[in-house]
């Protein structure tokens, strides 16, 4: 399961309303890259067969099984403070971190 932080939500649902087609949920994701070895994303994205469906705070997130595997417990935080760092992922899984703290092994 993925969680989002009411900011993490407010923040997503801005983003979604400027999106053209509105079907769209937001998918998380984890692919190949970045200097810890995996690297987070997001984007709009329409639902796919495999997909595992969550809702958090109004927010439905879609996960494809290879990253839940990854992705299990997270929790998405958005900073927009001075030094903020845009979303945030709290991850159990996660063994270390880079400290872009969009990479991780």
């Amino acid at each position: 399961m993925l969680t989002l932080t009411s900011r993490a939500a407010r923040q997503v649902e801005t983003m979604r309303s400027s999106q053209t087609d509105g079907q769209k949920k937001l998918r998380v994701f984890v692919e190949s890259g970045g200097c810890s070895g995996f690297e987070y994303g997001m984007s709009f994205d329409l639902p796919k067969a495999d997909d595992q469906v969550f809702e958090s705070e109004g927010v439905q997130i879609l996960v494809d099984p290879t990253s839940l595997a990854y992705l299990d417990g997270t929790n998405i935080d958005f900073d927009d403070g001075l030094h903020g760092k845009g979303f945030e992922l709290k991850n159990p899984n996660a063994q270390s971190t880079c400290g872009c703290g969009k990479s991780f092994n």
